[in-house]
C-alpha cells in the first residue's frame, strides 16, 4: 500500500511539472537526454543540464530532510545502511537501464504522453524486481545518504551506486539505439 501511494505521488509530480521542465527529477535522465540530443539541439542544453543536476540533488536532500521531519526523525543523520554489495550494484544497473529504455523508447515512438504513468509504474515495480530497490537516480542516492532510515544509503556506498547508475544509462541508451533505430520505430511497423 505504501509503495502504491508513493507511485501515485510520483505520477502527480511528473504530471504537474512536466510542462514546465520536462519533469527533470533525475540526473541520469537529464544527462542521457543531453547526450542523445547534443548534436541536433533538440534536448536539454549544457546550460540547462548545469542548472538541473545541482537542483535535482538539492531537491533530493531537501526531500529526505522533510521526510525525516514529518516522521519525527533527526533532520540529518547519515545513513549506516551499507549498499556496497555487488548484487545491489547490478540491481542499480538493471533499474537505471530499464528506466532509460522506457523513457527513450516512449520518446522514439512518439508516446511520451504516457511517461508519467509509465515511469511511476516502472519505479514502483522495479522496487520489487531489483535487488537494490531501484534508486535509479543519482540525486535520490545522494539524498538518501542524509537519512538513517530503511531507505537510506551509507555515504561510503554512494559513489559505487552512482557509478552503477551511470553504467545503466550507457546500457539503456545502447538498448534504445538497437531496439528503436531511427526510422525503424517511426514507420508504424511493429518493432518486436
Amino acid at each position: 500500500m505504501a509503495r502504491a501511494a508513493s507511485e501515485l505521488v510520483g505520477t502527480a509530480a511528473l504530471v504537474a511539472v512536466g510542462p514546465v521542465s520536462g519533469a527533470h527529477f533525475n540526473p541520469a535522465v537529464t544527462l542521457a537526454e543531453w547526450w542523445t540530443a547534443r548534436r541536433d539541439g533538440a534536448g536539454v542544453t549544457v546550460r540547462e543540464t548545469a542548472v538541473y543536476v545541482p537542483s535535482q540533488i538539492v531537491g533530493a536532500i531537501a526531500g529526505a530532510v522533510l521526510a525525516d521531519a514529518m516522521f519525527g526523525e533527526p533532520l540529518v543523520k547519515w545513513s549506516t545502511h551499507d549498499r556496497s554489495a555487488e548484487n545491489l550494484l547490478l540491481g542499480e544497473v538493471v533499474a537505471t537501464a530499464g528506466l532509460i529504455l522506457l523513457i527513450f523508447g516512449l520518446a522514439r515512438t512518439d508516446r511520451l504522453r504516457f511517461a508519467p504513468v509509465a515511469v511511476a509504474s516502472y519505479i514502483g515495480a522495479a522496487y520489487w524486481f531489483t535487488s537494490s530497490t531501484s534508486f535509479a537516480n543519482p540525486a535520490v542516492t545522494i539524498g538518501r545518504a542524509f537519512t538513517d532510515t530503511f531507505a537510506g544509503i551509507a555515504p561510503a556506498s554512494v559513489p559505487a551506486f552512482i557509478g552503477a547508475q551511470l553504467a545503466g544509462v550507457v546500457i539503456g541508451l545502447a538498448l534504445v539505439a538497437v531496439i528503436f533505430m531511427r526510422g525503424k520505430a517511426a514507420t508504424g511497423a511493429p518493432t518486436a
